[in-house]
């Protein structure tokens, strides 16, 4: 299971290092109904995650891609085209950022946030987690590794609970946060929703072609 979870883990941190639900659930820890819009899209976002990894964990065991108790050709196969598709976003998303001192282009759904219901909140974190063209990639990589690991029923939970944690940490985190001290976040959380906006496309852009290139090495090394 080691092995598993060694895998996994690049692959958590990409979605949690995700920009923008971090920027989105700073939004709602700025906006009028904080607390409970903020723990809507928290609860949105878990929901994400596990959905979307653990119906790639069963889709990937129902293919029998462990079957043989090492990484299969289809599985390696997945991973090389998952492995293009990362690197093909990188290159789109540092296409998009901004150049020089222009502004960087926000979605508009940004500027509703203020609006947001704690229901409507929990349908965009689920849908930033398991609809998100990035994500969806990443939880796709993550139920392959998993499903095709030839681990038991009790490691696989084990190995998607680690996955679930790590990339839910860094819009969970906000929220604690600023459940414990609100009086002092506002700041704090003004400034780094200013610094994710303007580096976005830069993050991301790094963050794809970094796990895009594993995903090519590993799909690579599978084949041979």
């Amino acid at each position: 299971m080691g092995e598993v979870v060694g895998d996994l883990l690049p692959l958590a941190l990409a979605v949690a290092i995700s920009p923008i639900p971090v920027i989105a659930v700073i939004l709602m820890l700025l906006a009028p109904r904080a607390g409970r819009t903020s723990a809507g899209f928290l609860l949105g976002w878990i929901v994400g995650i596990v959905v979307a990894a653990v119906v790639f964990t069963a889709l990937a065991r129902f293919a029998g891609l462990g079957a043989g108790g090492g990484p299969s050709t289809v599985a390696s196969w997945i991973k090389i085209a998952l492995g293009v598709v990362l690197v093909g976003l990188a290159v789109r998303s540092w296409r998009s950022r901004p150049a020089g001192e222009q502004e960087p282009v926000v979605p508009k759904w940004m500027a509703a946030i203020d609006t947001f219901t704690p229901a409507k909140a929990c349908g965009l974190g689920f849908l930033l987690s398991a609809v998100n063209p990035k994500n969806l990639a990443m939880t796709v990589a993550a139920g392959v590794t998993v499903g095709g690991g030839a681990l038991p029923v009790g490691q696989i939970v084990v190995a998607l609970a680690v996955f679930t944690v790590v990339a839910a940490s860094t819009v969970a985190g906000p929220v604690a946060v600023y459940a414990a001290a609100a009086d002092r976040m506002t700041k704090p959380l003004e400034a780094l929703r200013r610094r994710l906006v303007r580096d976005n496309a830069v993050v991301t852009a790094v963050l794809l072609l970094t796990i895009g290139a594993v995903m090519l090495g590993k799909g690579i090394g599978g084949l041979s």
